[in-house]
Order: structure tokens, then sequence, then C-alpha cells
């Protein structure tokens, strides 16, 4: 039974970074904000911090790099002191050797061999000269940059794994986004500096930054970002309501508010009553819960996800490999990937002696890998960690598993067109629910791209009407790990984000019930109607 409604402005959907960016900024101007979040005990979506017998557990390993000089701000003023400085080391497992990645040109040549290598830079040229003219999958995109030799070595077996589906299926869209401006060319210059000393800056020392060498981390992990998050919007007087699921979103035709129903643990329902909604729960939920249901709800349901779930391992040992993390190109295996959470941070593995490593296992909910019991997991990890030459079974004193549903949206040959569909009908309907973040947006999003989607819809809400299109945050990025930390500034990311035509007199009359007064004049415990808030 659901208890009276609670009266709020913005009622924000999901406690990750794009949900508490949003709740972060409108409590410090002034808004009443509501946070329902299904995680009954932490924040931080994906970006979270998993803690189990004294060691932390980063889900899926969050560099904090980015170019947006706002988003570098908005870190340094949420986690002012606790930032350190680490070194970037990742390396490929190809046929029980590792590869530097970056790569390094004469440690590649060494590893792959003369001949190899020779086939590699002659399947690089034929495809140069000779590309595939229409390009729809990943495999089109990949084989047409880098050929087809080198595509098999160093891109299927991985994307296969991540994804699980056959590259030829995946949408060009894919490689586009996380990998464009990285050619071959780029890397094979940048690893033949790097194997001759040459990244250096002649003056000074210092490493160019044509790849990223080092990044900003919390000493405990990303979550410590999104705790400190969650505490300044309690500070505020706001809330979030952990253990609370989404249930019904409905929309009064006559006022244009939001009614908002959460679920808690024990079936009981909570109300709120909101004039707008930021959702970054996944689109196919949010279909399925807003009443009436969409036209575009079939389109909606074609949305898929990947999971995945990582099995963290404590082994008797100082430390197994210096890398943040390796990547496994191997078929032999089923992990993807290997973490060293004392890389990320040593403040994350509280004993000496003891390393700490987390395998991660890409996934469907409810199949085999997903369904298994976390004993049957950590005996895996470990025959795998002992294939892979990383540890011996006997060494590992401790196990713990983490499971993560809807890591990754998927990008299918139809995945372009259903969401389309359903962003233009949500959009001409409902002006005051927004979609923002990863999975709000069905978009493989940095952390930082989906903070700087939920700034931009704050800004909106502020303004009044959708005088930013967050939807092409992230649209033309170049290689992600490439650049200089905060050289985009407020002007350049205005430049780059582009504004949209304002809204039809319709639209912008149903977003205006937050516009009445400006977020400007809004302070302490007063209101947007006023009134004093409760204590």
């Amino acid at each position: 039974m659901a208890s009276r409604d609670q009266d709020t402005d913005i009622a924000i959907i999901g406690a990750g970074p794009a949900g508490l960016t949003a709740a972060y900024l409108l409590s410090k101007s002034g808004y009443r904000v509501t946070v329902i979040e299904k995680d009954p005990h932490y924040v931080g979506g994906i970006s979270r911090t998993v803690e189990y017998q004294g060691f932390r557990f980063d889900i899926g390993g969050h560099r904090f790099f980015s170019k947006s000089k706002e988003v570098v701000d908005l870190w340094n003023e949420i986690l002012p002191d606790d930032f350190i400085q680490r070194p970037r080391m990742s390396r490929i497992y190809y046929e029980g050797k590792f590869y530097s990645y970056p790569l390094r040109a004469f440690e590649a040549l060494r590893n792959l061999g003369l001949w190899r290598s020779t086939l590699c830079m002659a399947s690089y040229l034929r495809w140069k000269l000779a590309p595939k003219k229409t390009v729809k999958s990943f495999e089109d995109w990949v084989v047409n940059q880098f050929g087809h030799k080198l595509y098999s070595i160093f891109f299927k077996t991985y994307t296969e794994k991540v994804w699980g589906m056959p590259c030829d299926e995946m949408s060009a869209d894919w490689a586009a986004q996380r990998i464009k401006g990285l050619s071959l060319g780029k890397a094979v210059i940048d690893g033949m500096k790097r194997s001759l000393g040459l990244n250096k800056r002649p003056n000074d020392g210092m490493q160019t930054k044509t790849l990223l060498e080092s990044f900003r981390y919390p000493r405990l992990g990303p979550g410590m970002m999104w705790e400190a998050a969650r505490d300044h919007v309690l500070r505020h007087g706001n809330e979030i309501l952990m253990g609370h699921a989404l249930k019904r979103l409905t929309q009064d035709q006559i006022t244009g508010r939001w009614h908002v129903t959460a679920t808690r643990e024990d079936g009981s329902e909570v109300a709120i009553n909101a004039a707008h909604v930021i959702s970054s729960a996944p689109m196919r939920e949010l279909a399925g819960r807003i009443h009436p249901l969409p036209a575009t709800m079939g389109e909606a349901l074609d949305l898929k996800y990947r999971d995945f779930l990582t099995v963290a391992l404590m082994i008797r040992s100082d430390d197994l490999f210096p890398d943040n993390w390796i990547y496994i190109h191997d078929s032999k295996v089923r992990v993807g990937r290997v973490q060293n959470f004392r890389s990320w941070s040593p403040e994350m593995v509280p004993e000496e002696g003891i390393a700490c490593v987390g395998l991660e296992y890409f996934c469907f909910e409810g199949d085999g890998l997903w369904s298994s019991s976390d004993e049957d997991l950590i005996e895996l990890a470990k025959d795998e960690m002992a294939i892979l030459g990383l540890c011996r079974p006997d060494d590992v004193v401790g196990g713990a598993v983490v499971r993560q549903e809807k890591a990754y949206p998927v990008y299918d040959e139809h995945y372009t067109a259903n969401v389309a569909a359903m962003r233009t009908e949500l959009e001409e309907k409902y002006p005051t629910l927004h979609l923002v973040g990863r999975n709000g947006m069905h978009r493989y999003n940095n952390q930082d791209h989906a903070m700087m989607t939920a700034m931009l819809t704050v800004r909106n809400i502020e303004a009044g009407e959708r005088i930013y299109d967050i939807w092409q945050v992230n649209e033309d990025a170049e290689y992600h790990e490439a650049g200089d930390e905060g050289a985009h500034s407020h002007g350049a990311l205005d430049r780059t984000i582009g504004s949209r035509p304002s809204l039809s007199t319709g639209e912008r009359a149903a977003m205006n019930s937050l516009r009445e007064v400006p977020a400007r004049i809004l302070s302490g415990n007063r209101t947007p109607d006023g009134t004093s808030r409760a204590a």
C-alpha cells in the first residue's frame, strides 16, 4: 500500500554517476530533490565500490580522466582531498605472451615474430588499398582500419567475449564511438617512441600525452566520489531512498506533474509527486513502467544489455603483476579481463602479503555463468588464473563474487532505430521527463560523459527549456584515452554540445512549473515556491 505522496521538485531515478550529478547540482541550486535507488546499500551504480572483509572492489575499473574542465572541476569540488595519482599500465594476454597497451613496437614485433608481423602489415595494406565500401558491422569497421590479421588477433576474441555475439552482428557504431581516432599508424608511431624512450618533452623530461600515461583515482575507489555526492545531497535536506525500485510513472494530464511509485524491499510502496523526472534507468525498463505504455514499447523491449560479474580472489603474494588490468585475448578461458586492485590504489587492499585481483566475466543475466553459485565461480576463477600462469590455486586464501546487471547497452544492428523511436516519442509527449546516463540513453558512455548529460539536463531544467541537446555528448569524441585532462573549457564544452532551437509554446508551458522562480534566487531552506523547507 502506498503512503501519501511526497512532494518534491525533481524525482531522480537511479543513484549512479548521472543521477547523483544531477541531484548534487540541483541541491546546490536549492531545488527539492528525491532520488530512488534500487540497491539497498551502495550508490554509484557500476561506479560503486563494494567492500568485503576490508577489501574494496572497483566494478569494472574507472579511471578518473576527462577532457572536460567542467567535469574535472566538479570531481575536485565533490572530493577535494582524496585523489591520488596512479600510473596507467595495461597489457594484452595473447597466446601465452603479454603485449603492452598502448603497444610498444619492438615488443609486439618480438612477441608476434617476424613472419606474423609481416602478415599483419600486409593485411593492413591490403585493406587500406581496397577497403569494404559498405561498413555495417564492428568487424567491417575494424578490418578497414587495421586489416583482418590484426583484427583477428587483437579485437575479435575479446570483443566477442564482452558482447556474447559475433563481431559481424555488432553495429559499427560501437567501434566508431569507442576507438575513433586511433589508427594503426598512430599506434605504431607512438609505440616506436615509447620503445625508444622518445616520448619525452625535450625541456622538462615530461611524458607527452599522446596516450594516457597516468590518471587520478579516489584512494578508496570510485564509490568514494558518489558517497560524497550522496552526503552532500542529504546535507541539503533532500532524500535518497535506498532499496526502492521504480514501479510506475504517470503524468497528471491537468497539472503536468509526475506521480512516481517506487517499491521498497518489503513490498510496500512510496509515491512521489514531482514537476520533473530525471531517469537513468535502462530505457527498456522505463518504457514498461510509464503509463499509459508508449507506442514504441515494442522497440524498447528489443533493446539488449550485457551483464557481467567480478570474481575477486585474495591471494597469498606481495603482488602478482603491476597492471591496472590485463585484457585476456585467449579462447581457452572464459575470463575477459583481470584487475589488480592494489594497482588502482594501495588502500583498496588492507593486508600486506595479500594480493587481490578481480576476474571479470561477461554474461547474460540468467545464463550459466550468471546463475552459477559463488563457490563454483571462485573455483572457476582459481583454475583460470592457473591456466594463465598468474597464480597457483593453493595460494588463494579467499574470494567473493559481485554481479552487475545491465552493465553494457548492446549495439546490435537494430539499436539505433529502436532508441531513436522511443526518444522521439518521449520527448514529444513528455518534455519534463529527461533521460540521462549510460543506460538511460542506451549509450555506452564513460563516467564523465554520463555526468555531462546530467549537467546539461540540469541547465535545461533551470532554463525552463531544452537549450542543450544532451544526445550530442560524446557524439564526435576522439579516442577516449588521448589528449589532456580538462582541455575543454566551459565555452568549448558549449560549442561541442551545441544548442537546440527553443521548444514549442506547448512544450514550454508544460515545463514552466520550475521556471517561475529562477534558481539563482533560491537559497538555504527556501524552496522554489518560496515556502520554508522543514528541518
